[in-house]
């Protein structure tokens, strides 16, 4: 006050303070209230100190219309809007909870231990604390309340309670006074040492400096949040101004450095001074205008938001030497952020932990003093691989051993810590199983058993309960089945590569393509006419012989060419696909399973075995089996009901985990074989309590052995090698190559052909509609269509090929002349052949007319042997 209103000479109003002591007390603070307001009629209240006491206090100010400005009270209960005349000049506690969480999950810590003061100010802040955790996917494991009265036996007890606890990360929520005592105390357990993590709220780390140096030496490497007070330039001119005054009135004494209580303290006054400064006298005016004040005052920015300070930024401490070392910042808008540019941890720098460790802690260790893990095993009787439990009837000591307990032990010792356990058989009086192994998950989660391992599946149900690691072995339901005699005794296995429906294609599009290419040859090519007998066979015999590249007909027509090789293409491909089909066929497919679909075994209603004990049975179930149809069947029968078959009293198929038919067919892969999966599961895992922290260690343990081999030398220790069938007991049925595999071909080769004639036929109609206009044009429409179709059937002596036979004759005609009378018989031949092409007097169904030839032995022809020949 002195030195605000030294700078602000120029004020007509003065604020008149009229202090009390509430003694620490509640009901002494609303006494001390209601006297101020009715006696001394106070416009405003600052204070009080703690969040207990300003519950009350402001209920009451709010019953006068008195404001009342608290610098301290930072209880989460507190409101403005139930309490609208009470003013927070501080952060809620919740504020700083966001930049609590996000260090914990910096750290990658999954748990955190509370510790609160057992007060209101303790107790308010727990379901926030856990709603911000939940956030960051971690949890409050535990939460620790100690009276404020506690004495430092009692202290330690509660402290020796969560010594004993995995969790090492520690949330510490106390009013000053406390928390400097559980530090203390917790130095003398040995709880401040390497391998532990505290962390510090406001509370205390706001004024961790002014701790005795005997209590901070008890927080070295706890971390802490606290507000950040930027160093503006009224900042440090009032360090000065603060310093010089102290030292003035307390000479013999210590410099003491200012709280950000003090600050937010020195700032209220000037806020309030301000704002009595524009009101009339009226309560409600102060109220208002507090509010609306907004200034750089020596804490930052004071600007009320909602009734209380606005959110700023909080700083990161490390405890070390004589006091807190920033690291590190939080802000709303981006988070964590380092102290320096250089930092080895990314939004953090560097932190000394408790014992001078820089490691950071794990924030969880199995106690020394505390128990064995106790580790349930089913008594599996049947696949006895896995897990097998035996006990001596002399000394009557049960020992453990199996495929799973072998790997369970080799990724514990693959840990960086020591884990203490202990085996126990999930078993009745008689050592039978005392249940299923849907039971045995159950007793994790009764807390009967800290973890279960052996055969496990992971299920979703199973996982509500409790938390698996990573899977360790092959994942997934099939089918066990017998295999039937080999398909190379079938006579007809060529025809297996290509399912009915593409040979029906290729035979269609085979005749089609014939079709297609015999219309667009009929009247200019020779090859392609004749009888209709003769033009038919020509038509399948030339597409046929396709397959083989070894069609004798030359074609002329250019979109006959087209589509010709369009098909010769396809046709290349069918052949290829057969010939690998058949080839996989031949030397791979080895043995066929009797059965390939389980919807085949629910049509036929057909009988299946499976392990009553497992989930397959609910499975089956869930799959619509009969009860009836599902038998209950050991691995010491699978031989014996699987060779009887449906009919004969056994069942067609086992239905079981991938796994243990895996097992079995080591031992017998030439007469079974394994169909599926048809059903798809995790695998099996190791069980622990939700949460564990175990979990994520052992599953990365699980992964580095199987990646260095070890697994698979602990697999070939009690099962051999389960690779040796592994061609025949994972063979699948080879699937027919479908009409729809090579559909795009067809349709590629149907839409040229079909383009191919409908070009065809409009170039034929738009060069001879003339002559086909005028046909015949007053019969009837079918004479007309068999006028045309005669039309057609003609020969187009127009063509090319028509007209190059034609000068090909002249050539060879005038060449035969000077050869002599020797080969007038040869030419003979040919000029009946030519002429005989000219010819389309008759039709093609007619036997064509011998046409004499007269020869002389003179060089130039004979010009009305030429004139025949036209007329012809």
């Amino acid at each position: 006050m002195d030195e605000f209103y030294a700078s602000h000479q120029h004020y007509t109003t003065r604020l008149v303070l009229h202090t009390r002591d509430s003694e620490n007390d509640v009901v002494q603070a609303a006494s001390e209230v209601i006297d101020l307001i009715e006696k001394e009629h106070v416009q405003a209240i600052i204070g009080p100190q703690t969040s207990s006491q300003a519950v009350f206090i402001a209920d009451l100010c709010n019953r006068y219309q008195v404001p009342v400005i608290s610098f301290s009270a930072t209880s989460p209960v507190l409101s403005s809007t139930q309490t609208p005349y009470f003013l927070r000049a501080t952060l809620n506690d919740t504020a700083q909870l966001t930049a609590i969480a996000s260090i914990t999950r910096f750290f990658q810590w999954k748990e955190a231990i509370l510790i609160s003061e057992d007060t209101d100010y303790g107790r308010d802040i727990i379901p926030y604390l856990i709603d911000a955790f939940e956030q960051t996917y971690a949890a409050i494991s535990h939460r620790s309340l100690i009276v404020s009265s506690a004495t430092d036996y009692q202290i330690k007890e509660e402290l020796y309670k969560l010594m004993i606890m995995q969790t090492r990360v520690f949330i510490v929520h106390m009013s000053a006074p406390l928390g400097a005592r559980l530090f203390l105390n917790a130095k003398e357990v040995g709880m401040i040492t390497k391998g532990y993590a505290w962390i510090m709220t406001d509370g205390m780390a706001n004024i961790a400096d002014s701790f005795d140096p005997q209590v901070i030496d008890s927080m070295q490497g706890a971390l802490g949040v606290k507000v950040h007070v930027p160093r503006t330039k009224e900042f440090n001119e009032f360090g000065v101004r603060w310093k010089r005054r102290y030292q003035k009135e307390y000479p013999g004494e210590d410099q003491l450095e200012m709280s950000i209580f003090a600050l937010w303290a020195y700032d209220t006054v000037s806020a309030l001074a301000m704002a009595v400064e524009k009101t009339s006298g009226s309560n409600r005016e102060v109220l208002k205008y507090i509010q609306e004040e907004k200034f750089n005052g020596v804490s930052g920015e004071f600007h009320f938001v909602d009734g209380h300070l606005k959110l700023s930024t909080f700083q990161v401490v490390n405890i070390v030497e004589r006091g807190g070392r920033g690291i590190g910042f939080w802000k709303p808008e981006n988070g964590l952020t380092s102290a320096s540019s250089i930092s080895n941890n990314g939004g953090l720098s560097p932190v000394i932990w408790p014992g001078e460790s820089t490691e950071v802690p794990k924030g969880w260790e199995i106690p020394v003093s505390g128990k064995k893990l106790i580790v349930g095993v089913p008594v599996n009787k049947e696949f006895q691989g896995f897990v097998i439990v035996e006990r001596d009837n002399a000394t009557n000591i049960t020992s453990v051993s199996g495929y799973c307990i072998d790997l369970f032990e080799a990724v514990v010792k693959r840990l960086p810590y020591t884990i203490l356990y202990e085996f126990i058989p999930f078993e009745n009086e008689d050592g039978g199983s005392a249940g299923t192994y849907d039971d045995l998950v159950h007793q994790v989660y009764l807390q009967k058993f800290d973890a279960v391992v052996g055969d496990v599946t992971i299920t979703a149900n199973r996982s509500l309960y409790v938390d698996f690691t990573l899977p360790f072995t092959e994942s997934g339901v099939s089918l066990l089945v017998p295999v039937r005699e080999s398909t190379h005794k079938n006579a007809w296995i060529f025809l297996k590569p290509l399912s009915v429906d593409l040979w029906l294609g290729c035979l269609a599009f085979f005749f089609y393509t014939g079709f297609v290419i015999w219309v667009m040859e009929h009247r200019i090519n020779t090859d392609f006419r004749g009888p209709p007998s003769q033009q038919l066979g020509t038509m399948f015999c030339f597409s046929l012989s396709t397959l083989v590249f070894a069609h004798r007909e030359k074609v002329e027509n250019i979109l006959s060419k087209l589509v010709l090789i369009i098909w010769l293409f396809v046709v290349l491909i069918l052949t290829s696909s057969y010939t690998a089909s058949l080839t996989s066929i031949m030397t791979v497919e080895q043995l066929q399973p009797a059965v390939t679909d389980v919807q085949k075994l629910l049509y036929d209603g057909d009988h299946v075995g499976c392990d009553d004990a497992s989930f397959i049975k609910d499975l089956l179930e869930q799959l619509h089996f009969d009860k009836s149809k599902i038998t209950n069947v050991g691995p010491e029968r699978y031989v014996d009901v699987l060779t009887k078959g449906d009919q004969n009293g056994g069942v067609s198929a086992i239905i079981n985990e991938i796994p243990y038919i895996k097992v079995f067919l080591a031992q017998h892969c030439k007469q079974f074989t394994m169909v599926g999966p048809l059903y798809q599961t995790a695998g099996f895992g190791f069980a622990f309590p939700k949460g564990s922290p175990l979990v994520g260690d052992i599953s990365k343990e699980i992964l580095n052995i199987a990646e260095g081999g070890e697994k698979e030398k602990i697999e070939r220790k009690w099962f051999g090698d389960l690779n040796a069938c592994s061609i025949n007991s994972n063979t699948v049925n080879s699937e027919n190559l479908t009409f729809q595999s090579f559909s795009g071909l067809f349709i590629i080769t149907g839409a040229a052909s079909t383009c191919a004639l409908v070009m065809f036929f409009a170039l034929f109609l738009s060069k001879n509609w003339q002559e086909l206009k005028n046909l015949d044009s007053d019969k009837s429409t079918w004479q007309r269509l068999m006028s045309w179709w005669k039309y057609y059937n003609k020969k187009d002596l127009n063509s090319h090929t028509f007209r190059r036979n034609k000068i090909n004759y002249f050539e060879n005609d005038s060449v035969s002349a000077n050869n002599g009378n020797g080969e007038i018989q040869e030419e003979c031949q040919v000029e009946n052949q030519i002429a005989s092409s000219f010819s389309d007097a008759k039709s093609d169904e007619e036997e064509p007319e011998e046409i004499s030839c007269s020869r002389f032995a003179s060089p130039v022809p004979d010009a009305s042997f030429v004139s025949i020949v036209v007329s012809q």
